[in-house]
């Protein structure tokens, strides 16, 4: 299906040819995001773009996160051209500069007076570089903690440790699991997908001592500690979870939790954006913030980023670049504040953002944890034991879009009870033993 709308309009299906003409002789971009709220945001602000750049229109395609990523990553991979600027993450930016997928942007943030690249996040920063040069710039950066309802809390007469464990969350949840009608324990991801049940599943895994492979590429998925990982979190997500967990992912989640429907929600940094702001649920001003939870690790998080790229087979670069430089510079943050508030600026990616008294004020119960875990972030250590794969909630590798896909379906279908953990980890194990094969056999 092919769809063409007028300018800043949301698409929900596939888009034209990448730029074309506009009706007046400018260019209208094609820019495809993933439909998270604080996306829908820059959909909304579209006119101050405008009024900014006179003579560039933007369409948008927006979609869920599993269906954005499979599109934009056919399209980019294939040279379709459908795109001038692509949302992607910190999984795909190294590898796609090295295939020469994506445009370097370094030269366009090197001639923009002001756009001070300097003030993204370091961890940040350093993990959408290659070779010293910047490939895409975040949006918003992310690490993940634990959202608790102080009221409920106590009410149940309980407390968050200051350094929770996994073990005290599950007995925290157990104590909290109807504590009001309707009210879960706590919400985790359910729903397959590698950046969704994944990404809370493998920062567990991490601090649990567990592995997918081992240095020689030999897959761990059927070892004890992969093992103790995966019946923890299913347990868990099964007896104090959500209901229908396993059709749960990031944005169910966020909405059940912002409405009052869960006593914890473990996940991106970048809830806070949601359940802060008043306007979008029951919960502000009634949250506690925890650090990710630990087992035989001390720190739990991992560090991720939605960013903005330019595909290199874009014929608008200096047009996509104005648009990139809209969407993630300093004036855009105060843009967003201005108009719905500090609450809901895209939180995590530049330093500046931190020390407005204004962002302070509202944010004073996340800011420090949420900066503490983007900044501890190391993804070239992700666990207790050493892995020759980089990342936390994901395995930087090609081949991890396929296999994680298939893993989390067989951890999905766990969550949703048709199989065991036993069965899940015995395909897993299967599907991870043919990709480690490939890297012994490259001497990699």
């Amino acid at each position: 299906m092919t769809a063409v709308v007028a300018a800043g309009a949301l698409l929900t299906g596939c888009a034209g040819a990448g730029a074309v003409a506009s009706g007046d002789g400018g260019t209208r971009l094609t820019v495809a995001i993933v439909s998270n709220p604080q996306m829908q945001d820059a959909i909304s602000l579209q006119g101050r773009f405008r009024e900014d750049n006179p003579g560039i229109e933007v369409d948008f395609v927006s979609l869920p996160e599993n269906e954005a990523r499979a599109k934009i990553t056919t399209s980019v991979a294939t040279g379709g051209g459908e795109f001038d600027a692509v949302m992607i993450s910190n999984y795909e930016t190294r590898q796609w500069a090295e295939y020469g997928w994506l445009e370097n942007l370094q030269p366009f943030i090197d001639a923009s007076d002001g756009y001070d690249h300097e003030d993204f996040i370091p961890s940040l920063r350093e993990d959408l570089s290659h070779e010293g040069d910047m490939y895409s710039v975040p949006f918003y950066g992310e690490s993940s903690f634990v959202a608790y309802r102080e009221d409920l809390f106590e009410e149940a007469g309980v407390e968050m440790p200051e350094n929770p464990t996994w073990d005290e969350i599950a007995a925290l949840a157990a104590e909290l699991d109807g504590v009001e009608p309707g009210v879960a324990g706590i919400c985790m991801r359910g729903l397959a997908g590698w950046g969704e049940v994944l990404s809370p599943f493998n920062s567990m895994l991490n601090t649990f001592g567990g592995r997918w492979y081992d240095e020689d590429w030999n897959a761990e998925l059927d070892s004890p500690e992969f093992h103790e990982a995966a019946s923890f979190y299913v347990d868990l997500v099964r007896e104090h979870g959500q209901p229908g967990a396993a059709n749960s992912g990031f944005g169910d989640c966020l909405n059940r939790y912002a409405q009052g429907r869960a006593a914890m929600f473990y996940d991106s940094t970048s809830m806070v954006s949601t359940i802060e702001d008043e306007n979008a649920g029951t919960v502000a001003g009634l949250n506690g913030y925890a650090p990710a939870p630990v087992s035989e690790t001390d720190y739990g998080g991992w560090l991720y980023a939605w960013t903005l790229g330019i595909p290199s087979t874009s014929e608008h670069k200096e047009e996509a670049w104005a648009f990139l430089e809209w969407m993630t510079d300093q004036e855009y943050v105060r843009t967003v504040a201005e108009e719905y508030g500090w609450q809901r600026v895209p939180p995590g990616n530049r330093l500046s953002t931190f020390e407005v008294p204004e962002y302070q004020e509202v944010a004073g119960a996340y800011a420090g944890p949420m900066l503490d875990g983007i900044e501890k972030a190391d993804p070239q250590n992700p666990g207790t034991r050493p892995v020759p794969y980089e990342g936390i909630g994901f395995l930087a590798i090609p081949e991890f879009q396929d296999l994680g896909t298939r893993v989390s379906q067989q951890l999905s279908a766990a969550v949703a009870g048709r199989i065991t953990v036993e069965q899940a980890l015995e395909q897993s194990q299967e599907y991870a033993e043919t990709v480690g094969e490939t890297y012994k056999e490259d001497g990699r």
